[in-house]
């Protein structure tokens, strides 16, 4: 069984974004990092950082995946690099600019630097994405950026100038063998969504969960075309004010202003979903019958959903 984790951050005008893939193989997945001191919900530094080095202790193959180098992405990544190493640190390679007075754009731009393998359409990589004799792959593939097309040139010339972040968040999917597929697009805007879109109309992989880009926001939304090809069974809201959020299909939504935190168990065919809050209006793919009902995990209930069969 492996697990999906999307954790929730509800308060303020920016939240920020931060997931985790305890895989079936011995490989385990952070992508994205916001983790802030203080006392408000969005502060949850310490719980988050002791969750991953708990969850990811049984594994050897450990890696970050960093969708683009703003800060509600890498808040406090100098943090969870200081307690659990980033060994495998996977990023586009970018020149945004430096901030001496940023300590986690400073972290990201070393890690980048020094220990970056390079984010791409089509790489291939043992364990990301390549099994051996001695383990199994990550079910990890990106399918953007292609660092050949005009249009991403332009993107990342703005970013070396400290503009337009968004537009070099690449695309990718986490898939489980006669099971799920995940895709992920970290904050990537409507305009160059349908650049990747215009590029592989041919090859666009059809996903189960899609995490909606830019935490849901209409400056993300997904063109139809595109939603029509991914066709997902469940699009998953990340959490910004409601009045910035494109809410799509409400039968296929799940939306982590209300939800909080969600937990997707990997079983086959099915996909069992838990989310930390209790929600009345579950996505009507879910069949709510296959497991008993809530869990208690890590000391905390965690309300069933129902489960996804794929």
């Amino acid at each position: 069984m492996s697990i999906v984790k999307s954790f929730s951050f509800p308060k303020g005008d920016i939240r920020g974004d931060m997931f985790y893939i305890k895989h079936d193989s011995d490989n385990f997945t952070v992508i994205d990092c916001f983790l802030k001191d203080g006392d408000d919900a969005n502060c949850r530094k310490d719980e988050i950082i002791a969750e991953i080095k708990r969850e990811s202790a049984s594994k050897n193959i450990c890696r970050f995946i960093s969708t683009h180098p703003d800060n509600d992405h890498i808040c406090g990544i100098e943090y969870l690099d200081a307690d659990w190493e980033i060994l495998n640190f996977y990023a586009v390679k970018n020149a945004r600019p430096a901030d001496k007075e940023d300590s986690s754009l400073t972290k990201y731009q070393c890690l980048l630097s020094h220990k970056n393998y390079e984010v791409k359409k089509g790489i291939n990589r043992k364990w990301l994405n390549v099994s051996d004799a001695e383990r199994g792959g990550s079910g990890i593939n990106f399918y953007w950026p292609n660092v050949e097309n005009e249009e991403f040139k332009n993107a990342l010339e703005a970013v070396s100038e400290g503009e337009g972040i968004n537009n070099i968040c690449p695309v990718f999917t986490y898939s489980i063998k006669e099971g799920a597929t995940y895709m992920w697009m970290g904050d990537l805007e409507t305009g160059m969504q349908q650049v990747y879109y215009n590029e592989n109309k041919n090859h666009i992989p059809k996903v189960d969960i899609l995490f909606h880009p830019h935490h849901g926001r209409h400056t993300g939304t997904v063109p139809e075309e595109l939603m029509t090809a991914l066709a997902p069974k469940i699009i998953v809201i990340g959490n910004a004010p409601f009045e910035h959020i494109n809410y799509n299909d409400p039968d296929k939504t799940i939306t982590q202003n209300t939800s909080g935190d969600i937990r997707f168990e990997n079983e086959g065919r099915y996909v069992h979903v838990y989310t930390r809050n209790e929600i009345s209006n579950a996505p009507k793919c879910l069949n709510p019958s296959i497991r008993k009902g809530n869990i208690t995990y890590g000391g905390i209930e965690w309300y069933y959903a129902g489960t996804l069969i794929v």
